[in-house]
């Protein structure tokens, strides 16, 4: 719980630092991007549980 709390709050911060330097965010800035990502995650977790 700790890990995900220290992921958002330094997600929000660089969101912030960003937003207050004018960059376009570094995320991708559509939801099928968000969701690439995670099934990205999701491919590599799953073939860690056939690896075993």
């Amino acid at each position: 719980m700790k890990e995900l709390l220290l992921s958002l709050g330094a997600g929000l911060i660089i969101g912030v630092l960003f937003k207050v330097l004018k960059l376009p965010l570094p995320a991708p800035p559509v939801l099928s991007g968000i969701l690439g990502i995670v099934g990205i995650y999701a491919g590599g977790k799953i073939m860690e549980l056939f690896i075993k």
